[in-house]
């Protein structure tokens, strides 16, 4: 069964051209749904030389990636669109017909979605030591699965400014011998003693911070200074603060949670939101997810969104047959009564 979207509408707007926003898309195109994909050209991994982990994907560069996928899910007639959305208005509940979502672009159009897929991802806030940035996603990186084997063999810094940060030294050395645990905005008796044993069981340098700068030389990093001295690395992970991209629904008073590495937004398994018609996949809330994660989280939420769709679809047929209303939404806050916002 194909329902028609509403007028000068469509059936769902993705907000987010990721990963998770166009695996969501194959999905519901395939579904024969009427799907625009607005995104704003900005992704998170630009930065990042290639994509890791990803079954027949390993070592593809990012922006080929999204150029293999937007090529698959224009081939069911999803629309693509370089535009950023600004705001969602949710439409009252009054009939299956009228509730949904309109989503305003920065282009002073508005969209009619009958549901919205919010997978905007996350944003890095790395620790302010000058000239990290600069390498962000060269030779100064946060992930051992992702980037351990490009850095195996060689002597690997980790930024660590909390206790439970330790743990990255340790799984490093999975893939290099020469690891250096970097205290910044932390004191060596905050270190766990069970985790001091095992790094000194490891063979893990400790070196107190905090650190101050970084040295590159022949555009590579040489070296990270701090107050006392110079520690010579070919490598550096630091964890950033995650933040989640989802300022549009917060606006209209979604929950979220706050984690030790930033806020996250609050779903059901399934990526449905405390927000009525609006559903999350991706990193805008599971912000420790991979490229092939997000991948299936879209592909996920793209099921449950479709099947939501069917069930509207049918009790508003089921109604009209018999002369009555069609089915209410789901309730106002489906996750629980939780503050809404930050």
């Amino acid at each position: 069964m194909r329902s028609d979207p509403p007028p000068t509408g469509v059936d769902v707007v993705v907000v987010g051209g990721g990963p998770a926003g166009l695996s969501a898309a194959l999905v519901l195109g395939r579904s024969r749904r009427s799907v625009l994909v607005v995104d704003d050209g900005r992704p998170r991994n630009a930065v990042a030389h290639h994509v890791s982990g990803f079954l027949t994907r390993d070592g593809t560069p990012p922006d080929e990636l999204l150029r293999i996928a937007a090529e698959e899910v224009e081939r069911y007639g999803v629309e693509l669109r370089r535009a950023r959305a600004e705001a969602l208005v949710p439409r009252p509940d009054v009939t299956p017909a009228a509730a949904g979502v309109d989503v305003e672009l920065d282009d002073g159009t508005r969209v009619r979605a009958r549901r919205v897929v919010l997978a905007t991802g996350l944003r890095d806030e790395l620790p302010e030591v000058p000239g990290i940035a600069d390498r962000w996603g060269r030779d100064v990186l946060h992930c051992p699965y992702c980037d351990g084997w490009e850095t195996r063999d060689r002597r690997v810094g980790v930024l660590a400014g909390r206790a439970d940060e330790v743990g990255k030294a340790l799984s490093m050395t999975r893939w290099t011998s020469d690891v250096v645990l970097l205290l910044h905005g932390m004191e060596r008796d905050e270190i766990h003693p069970t985790d001091r044993a095992r790094l000194d069981a490891l063979g893990v340098r400790v070196v107190d911070g905090p650190v101050v700068g970084v040295e590159v030389v022949d555009d590579a990093l040489a070296a990270v200074r701090t107050a006392e001295q110079r520690v010579e690395l070919e490598a550096l992970l630091v964890q950033p603060r995650l933040v989640a991209s989802d300022a549009l629904v917060t606006a209209v008073g979604a929950r979220v949670e706050v984690g030790p590495f930033g806020h996250v937004l609050v779903t059901d398994p399934e990526g449905r939101t405390s927000v009525p018609h609006v559903w999350a996949a991706g990193n805008v809330s599971d912000p420790m997810s991979q490229v092939v994660m997000a991948a299936a989280a879209g592909y996920r939420t793209a099921l449950a969104v479709d099947h939501d769709l069917i069930e509207e679809d049918v009790d508003d047929a089921v109604a009209r047959r018999a002369g009555s209303p069609g089915r209410d939404d789901a309730p106002d806050d489906p996750l629980g009564s939780g503050p809404p916002g930050a």
